[in-house]
């Protein structure tokens, strides 16, 4: 088993391909990328058993097999080199050659039948979205998803497609954002949960990219194949909770307000708040917002005064400024939009502008009770 390929376009690959890897592995065997040559398509993969990827490289060779490389000593090798074409040999005595224009380097390799094979989807449901939109839903949400193991669905973001549209939730129960967008369909209903990992993995690749996404999913798995990559991996088992039962619908008082504005001024009091509520008050009469926090135990507090275009009762509303300042720094817009209720009643963040057509944002921040 023979062939020649290029450093650079190699290393481009495995360094995708090598976020899937976990830095402590159950099965040793999982710390290699899988090499399958079948004459000039050449097929690394990568797993951790839950996320599986590959990616099909062109190159130049007349033979075929399977072998298990080690990932972090191909990868620490080939950041090393300049583009060159390298040759990688398979030889009799378990280690594989590469050879560079100065010199020879081997490693030892394991049978790649000893590498677990991905799960084919029997029948699955297909729906393609552009790149763009994904990597757009996957940013917009995957912040606010949980951490905690104790709710695992609540751990991942959830997918709904419909004809109507594509929507994706996350939430860990403090905070709550909803991305929809009408402009992309799917041809039936579905739903699912995607764990954060994978699609993490796919932000970073997928930002640069502007192909179209084969989503294909049935109860368990999901694959999403786009270029030359396949990415797989296990769903979150469970039913997700009823994200519209939380999401106040009538809410008469309205703060319209500058994105960066609020922003700068929340991070700013929020220096001086407990460290750990993190809570800061806004206090909001007529055309004037108050921003204010105070940590009594060390006498710091801190106030800020901005103007605002608010129509509705005068009140008073804590919230955690780490979530607000999350939500903020995540959404684009110039202006948003802070609808609340009650005190004690979640508020809801929307941009005002910066909008595709088709596409909205929701994001819901819960309340804290605040001490007079």
């Amino acid at each position: 088993m023979k062939f020649i390929v290029s450093s650079s376009y190699l290393l481009k690959q495995l360094q995708v391909l090598g976020s899937v890897i976990n830095s402590n592995n159950t099965l040793p065997i999982l710390d290699n990328f899988l090499f399958e040559l079948n004459n000039t398509l050449l097929t690394v993969s990568a797993s951790d058993l839950e996320t599986t990827m590959s990616s099909t490289i062109d190159i130049d060779s007349t033979s075929t097999g399977s072998v298990a490389v080690p990932a972090k000593l191909l990868l620490e090798i080939l950041k090393t080199f300049p583009e060159q074409p390298l040759t990688f040999t398979v030889e009799e005595n378990s280690t594989i050659e590469i050879s560079s224009n100065s010199g020879k380097y081997a490693l030892a390799y394991a049978p790649g039948d000893e590498f677990p094979k991905s799960v084919q989807l029997e029948d699955p449901s297909v729906t393609l979205v552009p790149a763009g939109v994904l990597a757009t839903a996957v940013s917009k949400t995957i912040f606010a998803a949980g951490n905690d193991d104790l709710r695992p669905v609540m751990s991942g973001v959830f997918f709904q497609f419909s004809p109507e549209g594509l929507i994706f939730v996350a939430t860990d129960a403090h905070k709550l954002v909803k991305y929809a967008r009408t402009d992309v369909t799917a041809s039936q209903v579905a739903d699912f949960i995607m764990p954060k990992k994978p699609l993490t993995i796919l932000k970073n690749i997928l930002s640069t990219s502007d192909a179209e996404i084969k989503i294909e999913y049935n109860d368990s798995n999901a694959t999403f194949s786009f270029d030359n990559y396949v990415l797989m991996c296990r769903l979150i088992d469970g039913k997700y909770p009823n994200y519209e039962a939380v999401i106040p619908k009538e809410n008469p008082n309205k703060l319209l307000i500058d994105r960066q504005q609020l922003l700068s001024s929340v991070k700013r009091v929020a220096i001086f708040s407990n460290k750990t509520t993190h809570q800061i008050r806004l206090k909001i009469a007529g055309t004037e917002l108050n921003i204010s926090a105070e940590d009594i135990d060390y006498s710091n507090k801190a106030e800020e005064r901005l103007t605002c275009d608010y129509q509705g009762d005068d009140m008073q509303i804590g919230f955690n400024s780490r979530f607000l300042t999350e939500m903020l720094t995540n959404l684009q817009s110039d202006e948003i939009m802070l609808e609340m209720s009650l005190p004690n009643r979640a508020g809801i963040l929307t941009p005002i502008d910066g909008l595709e057509d088709g596409e909205t944002v929701t994001m819901l921040v819960m309340p804290v009770m605040l001490n007079n």
